[in-house]
């Protein structure tokens, strides 16, 4: 038996891993449904070059997942997940834009105004994370922290093209994109990586500290059920190479992202009960898991333009605009080519997860329930409209023309598609809250000695990519929570 039991090895697990087990009066196991490579050297090339994204269909380290975007008409899709050591960090663009003040200020509201999540709070947490290469000096960063932060100094021409035109459209240049204050405008992207490697938390955390005598890390294995006696988390069941069998613990937490988290927590018999009782599932705890997730929607625009590609990070430059974020991807996604993206980050549509079925092995069924808001579909029309203007001055032309704004209806669906930044599947609360699954401190509510520590617990829409949050989460779960 151990101390504590971590559920997935992915962004925040392996953090968590790493800053739990510097204390060597702990013991500390993870078990990792994906791949474990123990030594950089030992990392497929693909998965270390930043100018790659390596989720393509012969990728065997993705969760992948069939979702419903929206209804009226229907839009489905496909998502992928990191199933592999470091998680989805292992796998992404290295995007490392962190939440905004005005996103910890709702936290903090919704926590009954709670300073435990507050932007002063968390900024010594996001600072810990970084050693950034271009800011290091000043005071809202880190210059010591695992993960390397650069941004591209000699952009690609897509991402020059669009830099020129957002400057010509009359919007100001953002030096820093992680300054507390930062304003609307155009900035280079943080990017986790050095040397033209992708830099996560495996590399940067867990593979350091894997010769710590109290660390296991165990890669191949699902976990399928928590074990309780009563209330009490006493460990897990899981498979590994064909076998099932259980794994003990004083604590587990889970780390496994908001999909296997919160499928997880369902498969054990915390959720609707109604729900659970119908597909046979012994209810433990009532609570609200699955129930009003947000992710952040996009458009993709496909144009064609003068503008030699060659090899770069995923996306270079964006722009913000109040709650919109127009993204130019500097690699083909269509054939012959290029995309720009107009996402809405404070989207008011919520989805929601739920199981199929008791089997573990069966995908949950996830709806994001995309545009049901007037609110969202006015404000990502909008969103096009500002791609369209910048377009027009970059001298590209969309492949499929954008109509007019009272015709964009059918338009928005057909080219809707998700950031894949889901988050809020077992969203934290107050006391009061009935819809909230786990508590300020992370712990899940009902039950002891079981806490979730990933972006599932985030509660509001996040107004930046995930990644540099999941990672601050992991830090101040091991700072302040989990420590004893």
């Amino acid at each position: 038996m151990v101390d504590t039991l971590i559920v997935g090895g992915g962004t925040a697990g392996s953090v968590l891993a790493a800053r739990l087990s510097a204390d060597s009066r702990r013991t500390i196991r993870v078990l990792e449904a994906g791949p474990l490579w123990t030594t950089p050297d030992g990392i497929p090339a693909e998965l270390l070059d930043i100018a790659a994204l390596p989720i393509g269909p012969q990728a065997q380290w993705l969760w992948r997942y069939a979702v419903s975007l929206a209804d009226d008409p229907p839009v489905h899709a496909g998502i992928v997940r990191g199933k592999v050591i470091g998680g989805s960090a292992t796998v992404n663009g290295g995007y490392f834009v962190r939440a905004t003040r005005m996103d910890f200020a709702a936290w903090s509201r919704l926590l009954g105004g709670s300073e435990i999540w507050s932007f002063d709070s968390v900024l010594p947490m996001y600072c810990r994370i970084e050693r950034d290469l271009d800011f290091g000096d000043a005071p809202w960063h880190g210059a010591r922290g695992p993960i390397p932060v650069r941004r591209t100094v000699d952009p690609s021409p897509v991402g020059a093209a669009f830099t020129a035109a957002c400057r010509a459209a009359g919007y100001a240049d953002v030096p820093d994109l992680n300054e507390p204050e930062a304003g609307d405008g155009v900035g280079a992207v943080p990017c986790a990586s050095e040397d033209g490697r992708r830099m996560g938390p495996a590399l940067g955390y867990l593979l350091p500290a894997l010769d710590r005598p109290n660390l296991t890390v165990v890669g191949e294995t699902y976990v399928t059920r928590i074990r309780f006696d009563g209330l009490r988390a006493i460990g897990v069941d899981c498979l590994r190479e064909g076998r099932t069998h259980t794994e003990w613990a004083d604590r587990v937490v889970l780390s496994a992202g908001a999909i296997e988290s919160a499928a997880l927590l369902l498969r054990s018999g915390i959720g609707d009960p109604g729900h659970l009782r119908a597909l046979g599932i012994p209810v433990v705890q009532a609570a609200g898991v699955g129930v009003g997730f947000s992710d952040h929607p996009e458009i993709g625009i496909d144009y064609r333009a003068d503008l030699p590609a060659r090899p770069a990070i995923a996306l270079e430059r964006v722009l913000e605009v109040g709650a919109v974020e127009i993204r130019p991807y500097t690699m083909s996604f269509t054939p012959g080519c290029h995309t720009l993206g107009a996402a809405l980050m404070r989207p008011r549509s919520t989805g929601s997860l739920r199981l199929r079925s008791a089997d573990p092995v069966v995908a949950p069924l996830i709806d994001y329930r995309y545009l049901v808001e007037d609110q969202d579909r006015t404000r990502l029309s909008d969103a096009v409209s500002i791609a369209g203007e910048l377009l027009g001055r970059m001298g590209a032309e969309p492949v499929d023309p954008i109509p007019e704004r009272g015709d964009r209806g059918r338009w928005l669906h057909t080219h809707l598609a998700t950031s894949q930044h889901l988050s809020g599947t077992c969203r934290m609360g107050h006391d009061n809250d009935p819809a909230a699954v786990v508590d300020e401190r992370c712990r899940v509510r009902g039950v002891t000695g079981l806490s979730i520590v990933d972006l599932s617990v985030v509660p509001i829409p996040l107004s930046r990519g995930p990644q540099a949050t999941a990672m601050m989460i992991a830090e101040m779960a091991a700072d302040r929570f989990l420590a004893r």
